[in-house]
């Protein structure tokens, strides 16, 4: 039995279509979310985090009446079919979303809103020169992974991939979907104390956290995730950058993302209190009121 979601009826208003189309190779499934939308608010383009897809970022959605909203799977995640050749690195990732901006054909430049694993894709394809207005990058992995307040569980992961790479391809990828293993890093990262809020954190993650195409797809994905950060991409992004972190982050310290916000032409920064990696589940409300405002500006 599923949790309740606390956004249900505020996501319940919007108007949404699910299509398909093939970007650089890969099948690419995408959602569209209309809610009182005008046509002149303009185009909010969402890329989830790391072995998350497009449910992740749904509470930020439904915080955004108003606005068009695009939350395409990652390719490999969710509904989306994996790259038929080469690696999944954040070149490859980089490439595909600047692919799929143009696919689409916006008369105005949309908003482009990375978080997490995403906020490392977006900053790579902006700066390549994809086409953006502006950028939202919510949990920003703002230095080395390795480097972050809780360095030890990242080493963990680490070692927890290795081994699912190690081991025959059905125990490998056994072990990747292992429930007790997904609960453990759920309760690992959330920081709410609210129970009802808690218990569906966890049944998103028990839902979506092991929905991914093959081992070696997020074997690759992951090696990419730990070999980059934001840091690498930022002097090369001239459009306006918010990003918006958390004061509990394990992933990236708050000293980080003030170093990283200076490597910014042109970047503000926000910080959540009370909150760790899981902005878009904990605190969407939070990070929409600074949305909006850096929108509207």
């Amino acid at each position: 039995m599923s949790a309740t979601s606390p956004y249900a009826e505020q996501l319940g208003r919007f108007t949404v279509v699910s299509s398909e189309i093939t970007v650089n190779g890969a099948p690419t499934r995408y959602w569209e979310y209309v809610d009182e939308w005008d046509g002149e608010s303009g185009t909010i383009i969402l890329v989830h985090g790391f072995r998350g897809d497009h449910h992740g970022l749904e509470p930020v959605v439904a915080q955004l009446a108003g606005y068009r909203i695009i939350s395409p799977d990652l390719p490999g995640f969710g509904e989306s079919g994996p790259f038929p050749i080469g690696e999944h690195t954040i070149e490859a990732y980089a490439s595909w979303l600047q692919s799929f901006v143009a696919r689409l054909e916006f008369a105005e430049r949309p908003v482009i809103l990375g978080h997490s694993f995403g906020s490392i894709v977006v900053s790579a394809a902006m700066a390549s020169g994809m086409s953006a207005s502006r950028v939202i990058l919510v949990n920003p992995i703002a230095a080395p992974a390795l480097q972050g307040p809780r360095g030890v569980l990242t080493r963990l992961a680490v070692f927890y991939y290795w081994a699912a790479s190690a081991l025959p391809a059905k125990a490998g990828f056994a072990l990747l979907r292992n429930p007790l293993i997904v609960r453990v890093m759920s309760l690992a990262m959330v920081k709410t104390k609210d129970p009802t809020l808690r218990a569906f954190v966890h049944d998103q993650h028990d839902r979506y956290f092991s929905v991914f195409s093959d081992r070696d797809t997020l074997m690759q994905a992951f090696q990419a995730s730990v070999s980059h950060d934001v840091s690498e991409y930022a002097a090369r992004i001239a459009e306006p950058t918010l990003l918006i972190a958390a004061e509990k982050d394990d992933i990236t310290s708050v000293s980080a993302q003030r170093e990283l916000v200076k490597l910014f032409p042109d970047a503000r920064l926000e910080i959540i209190p009370k909150v760790g990696h899981l902005i878009h589940y904990e605190t969407p409300r939070e990070a929409a009121e600074f949305i909006r405002d850096f929108l509207g500006r």
